[in-house]
């Protein structure tokens, strides 16, 4: 059974932000309350569906306990009974999982990385892949993908790209995606039909605001420059590159892709946000790493998740051991979903495992 009281409390909540918005507070208190209502909507709604089939149990329960009532009722009532049971039971899970713990960066936008890994041009090309798979998954949700910073491979590809996407709910459904990605396939260079293994890694950030990672000016060390090679002859003749460097951690970021020196400036320094508030997630994780070791997509960047196989077809994540023959589907980010949802799912498994 589910504790009635924490279902009471979340029920009252929810009824006093519903009450406190209506007053009309001022902005920034409109701004939070509205955001805690929106993520206790969906358990709320979890709560009233399996309190409503509790009580529609006890209602046949009622019936059933009335010795005037026939046998053909009886029957009828006592088939009624075991179906709603059986909904009672789906729904006491979605429940459960909707009371698990949130990551606070789930609903928010990210920050995606991909950098050609061992195997050269045929490295760059399969993160170009990777990028286009991404992109085409983003628009497929409705979501905005914005370059900010690409550097091209010598003969298509990236040695690097750099993308934020923007969009409710985007962290959440790409943060399983950090890791090492293996491509096995032809190369188009190869003239002996050698199949080759290259690799290509990946990193999604949640974006985060001013509001969730304070940085010092006097921290950052800023150096404007030239913009150089591919996607940035156009600027050459001016210094609007930026190298943004945050001394305490020396962590460095570097955009040159647009014209503005300003532009240039607002990418880097929403770039640098992202890693320092990804660095101080994983450090909170680190500190409560005897519960997070078991879950799906540790974090550990250096690990391979998922290979990709062109000659068989197939895609497997070693995290979860999923295969599916559908290679040209999950390229075109079409059925992506069908790993990511598998991967969700094994990471609620383990949450629930974790609590009991």
């Amino acid at each position: 059974m589910l504790p009635r009281e924490k279902l009471d409390l979340i029920l009252r909540r929810h009824a006093e932000i519903s009450d406190r918005l209506a007053t009309g507070p001022d902005s920034a208190t409109f701004v939070a309350l509205s955001r805690e209502l929106s993520e206790l909507d969906d358990v709320v709604a979890a709560i009233r569906a399996y309190r409503g089939e509790t009580q529609e149990i006890a209602g046949i329960e009622s019936l059933l306990e009335d010795p005037r009532l026939d046998a053909e009722m009886r029957g009828l009532a006592e088939s009624e009974r075991a179906e709603a049971r059986v909904r009672l039971a789906a729904l006491e899970q979605e429940l459960r999982v909707a009371l698990l713990p949130k990551d606070a960066a789930d609903e928010k936008s990210a920050i995606l990385e991909i950098r050609a890994g061992t195997g050269g041009d045929e490295a760059a090309l399969f993160a170009g892949d990777l990028f286009r798979m991404y992109q085409r998954y983003a628009e497929a949700h409705g979501w905005r993908v914005e370059v900010l910073s690409a550097s091209d491979g010598a003969l298509g590809g990236f040695k690097e790209i750099i993308a934020e996407i923007e969009g409710r709910g985007v962290f959440a459904r790409l943060k399983f995606e950090s890791g090492v990605h293996r491509v096995q396939r032809v190369p188009d260079t190869e003239t002996q039909g050698r199949v080759h293994t290259s690799a290509a890694t990946v990193a999604v950030l949640p974006e985060a605001q001013d509001v969730d990672i304070d940085i010092n000016e006097a921290d950052l060390k800023i150096d404007t420059m030239r913009a150089q090679g591919a996607g940035g002859q156009h600027v050459n003749k001016t210094e609007s590159a930026i190298r943004i460097t945050h001394l305490p951690t020396n962590t460095i970021v570097f955009v040159q892709d647009e014209r503005s020196q300003h532009k240039n400036r607002a990418r880097a320094m929403a770039l640098l946000r992202a890693r320092l508030y990804d660095t101080q997630r994983q450090k909170l994780d680190a500190e409560r790493a005897a519960d997070r070791r078991a879950q799906v997509g540790s974090g550990d960047r250096s690990e391979r998740i998922r290979t990709y196989n062109f000659p068989q077809g197939r895609v497997t994540d070693h995290r979860i051991n999923l295969t599916l023959y559908k290679l040209d589907k999950v390229m075109t980010g079409e059925a992506l979903d069908e790993i990511i949802d598998a991967l969700i799912t094994e990471h609620q498994a383990n949450l629930l495992a974790s609590e009991k």
